[in-house]
This record gives structure tokens, sequence and C-alpha cells, in this order.
């Protein structure tokens, strides 16, 4: 029998990516677990529906009553349940804590009862380091840059990341922690800076510019993700965290303009908006630590071309994004699973 990997929030961006690369390239038995929130979406994952390893389990990581089961069947974790859209954040941080903190508190707890838990591994993210000046350019995040998130979001995720650290030191449990830069790729919720654009971009309307467009962000493919979690996973070092990163820095002006000339616009599609309240100014991550220790660095993340496919599989699949911003996903959802959250 093949081991059986738990992964949470395998119905979202990240986490349906993953799961297809599992499925793809790796042996184990998937169990995706996901609450089916407004991110969470099932047509993402309509082409390994019926595959022999993947199961779905309709669960909510605030009510481990609802995975114990999973959870005795699970060899390893990934955890990648979590709210995650900054603007969101601002607006109502308790969702993001609720989840992101006691919700990752409550699975950790599940696990720790289970006799000999394997693996868990916590994606978390780089903005919990803050952020960075925008020079010199040789400044990025490592695995000891302090701490100091900088939005609700960050908070959230900061939150447990270090219950993840702690259960390890305090409990013994077999943890390691991921922190990846910002993610792009096919099946990307609308309301992401580069699926927004784009749908925007092709429908002839203007896109929304936060600020000066001088914000940078090291932009890494969601497969290349999927690939070192999994490195993590096989080879990670208990107790330590990892930065992922594609080596791939870009300001979001730099990236708007490609998105315009990819999508055959004008300048003038740029719409200058006030700017996030607490935008952090940089994001670079250092990914020497996983290079080093366990061989991995990207091989997807290179742009112009990973940007060209990006943006092309968002012409070519109309009818996903489409679904997603008429909520047609949430009404499949309802039918099938009782919810349109």
């Amino acid at each position: 029998m093949p081991d059986t990997i738990l992964v949470t929030g395998g119905a979202g961006f990240i986490g349906s990516n993953l799961v297809r690369y599992i499925l793809a390239e790796r042996d184990e038995h998937v169990i995706n677990l996901d609450g089916l929130t407004y991110a969470g979406n099932l047509e993402s994952l309509a082409d390994v529906q019926g595959h022999p390893r993947y199961e779905f389990l309709h669960a909510d990581i605030c009510k481990p009553e609802q995975y114990t089961e999973a959870i005795g069947r699970a060899d390893s974790v990934l955890h990648l349940a979590a709210e995650s859209h900054v603007d969101r954040s601002i607006h109502d941080p308790s969702a993001f804590l609720n989840t992101n903190v006691i919700g990752t508190q409550m699975l950790l707890d599940s696990w720790r009862r289970k006799e000999n838990p394997g693996r868990f591994v916590y994606v978390s993210t780089d903005e919990v380091y803050g952020d960075l000046p925008l020079e010199p350019k040789s400044l990025k995040f490592t695995e000891s840059t302090p701490l100091t998130p900088n939005s609700p979001y960050a908070v959230s995720k900061t939150g447990g990341d270090m219950l993840a650290r702690a259960y390890h030191h305090t409990y013994g449990i077999n943890t390691c922690i991921t922190r990846c830069s910002n993610n792009f790729g096919p099946y990307q919720f609308p309301e992401k800076v580069i699926p927004l654009f784009v749908n925007n971009l092709i429908e002839g309307k203007q896109v929304p510019l936060y600020g000066d467009g001088s914000n940078v962000r090291d932009w890494l493919h969601v497969l290349d993700h999927a690939e070192a979690i999994c490195r993590v996973l096989d080879a990670g070092k208990p107790g330590e965290a990892y930065n992922i990163g594609g080596n791939n820095e870009r300001s979001n002006l730099e990236l708007t303009r490609m998105l315009i000339d990819l999508c055959g616009r004008e300048e003038s599609s740029i719409k200058p908006v006030e700017d996030r309240l607490g935008h952090d100014r940089r994001y670079a991550i250092d990914a020497s630590k996983i290079k080093n220790e366990l061989g991995w660095e990207p091989t997807r993340s290179a742009w112009p071309g990973a940007l060209e496919a990006t943006v092309q599989w968002y012409k070519d699949n109309r009818a996903w994004c489409d679904h997603v911003r008429s909520g047609e996903y949430r009404r499949f959802h309802a039918q099938n699973y009782g919810t349109a959250t």
C-alpha cells in the first residue's frame, strides 16, 4: 500500500497544483481536505476526480471531529489551508486569525495525538518577514531574518508558522516550515493580481495598479513550489524552516507592463489606485539553504516564458475563470457538498 498524504487546502490555487503534482510525479495516496470556502474550487481538480489515489474530504480544520478518521490514515500532512488574501485581511482580520492560527493549532493537536505521527509540513509565506528596502538588491530574506509581519494576513501566518516550530520543540512533532515567495500559474483565484489583470485586459478593462507600482515581488511558479514542498517532505530536517523562491524579482509596474503587452493592450489600460494600507515595498528570497541542503532550485519560474504560458492558460480557460467570477463553482459545491460559502 502506498503512503497517504493529507493535503489541507487542496482545492485552492497552490493546493490543487500540489495535489496534481503528487499524483503525477509520486506514488502516494492523497486525501484532499478542504472547507470549500470562497477560494476553494473543486473544478480546479476536475481532471483527477476519478484518480485511484485521490479522495476528497469536505472538512473545516477548526472542527477536528470532521477529520479525525483521515488523520488516523495519514502518514504525513502538508498543511496549506489558509485565508490568504491580504486585502480581505485588512477589511476583516478575524477570519484569518481563526483559520490560520486556531485552525493550525487544532490540526497540530490532532496530529500529535496520533500514534507515531509522521512529518507535518507547514506551508508559510515570505510575508512573515515583513519587507525590505528597494536597495540594495543584494539584501534578501534568509531563514534567520526576524519575523516582523506587517498585515493581519501576515500576522496570522506567522502565528501558524511559530506554532509548527513550537510543536516540534515542545512535543517532539516532526514539523518543517516552508516560506515561499509570490506564486503564479494556472488555477489562481481571480482576485489575485495576475489572473485579475489578465481577465481585465482580455475584456478591454483597465487594471488597478497600487501606488507608483514600484513594489517588488519574487515570482515563483506554483509547480516549482509544489516540487520544493515535496523535497522538504522527503528530506527536510525536523524543526527547520526552508525559504522557497523563484529568483525572479519584478516590480509591480514591470509585471503590469508585461501583462499589457502579452494581452495586446496599451499602457492606457493602467489605472493608478490608492496604495494598499501598510503595503510592503519589497520581498526577496534567499533560497540557498534549500538548494545547498536539499538540492532544490526553481526550473519553471523564469520569465518571460513562464509568464507567457500562464497568461495563455487564462486565455485558453475562460470557462474556468468565468465560473469563479460568476460564483457558478459555489453552486456546484452547494449541490454536491451542502455549502456555498
